[in-house]
């Protein structure tokens, strides 16, 4: 009898690559919100971000069978529902403002009156350039590391450090000023 909750992707994948429906079902119910989140981010709501979601996970199975998962699945994912956003909404890359209802955003850290807080924050990261922007939201929203933002968005170790640090800078910078 397979174990029909295991605790890490790389299993879920391996099965899932045997025909292990399941397992497959499993990894999309685990990272739909990711992906519908990142959908979102890039401009897709609604309709349109559910089916972001499908075409991501689609191309996800299409890949299944030579598929090798060398960090987390979200690094995988997330270039994948960013493309596709993009491509459905017919636009240039330009990430939507942080959304005060988003679960992530509602965590931030606040001071005395946490919504006017968010709302600065979410302000101050609006009007960083979209690579800078983008590397705050993975790391700081998303939760991935420097070295799956480097994998997850094709660019190098150090260009995701550099871009976090003048994010981080110019933030500080904005906010004191």
């Amino acid at each position: 009898m397979t174990d029909l909750h295991p605790t890490d992707d790389a299993s879920l994948v391996v099965r899932a690559q045997r025909g292990d429906e399941v397992a497959f079902e499993t990894l999309y119910r685990r990272h739909r919100d990711f992906v519908t989140a990142v959908a979102a981010r890039f401009g897709a709501d609604g309709a349109d971000a559910l089916d972001v979601l499908q075409e991501t996970f689609l191309y996800f199975l299409r890949k299944l069978p030579s598929f090798e998962l060398r960090a987390e699945l979200r690094t995988f994912l997330y270039p994948v529902a960013k493309h596709t956003a993009l491509k459905r909404k017919g636009r240039a890359a330009r990430q939507q403002p942080l959304d005060p209802e988003d679960p992530a955003v509602a965590n931030l850290p606040a001071k005395e009156n946490g919504h006017t807080q968010r709302r600065r924050v979410e302000e101050l990261v609006a009007e960083l350039s979209d690579g800078r922007r983008e590397v705050v939201m993975l790391r700081f929203v998303d939760g991935l590391s420097l070295d799956e933002i480097a994998e997850a968005l094709g660019i190098p170790l150090g260009t995701v450090k550099s871009r976090l640090h003048h994010a981080l800078r110019a933030l500080r910078a904005a906010e004191e000023g």
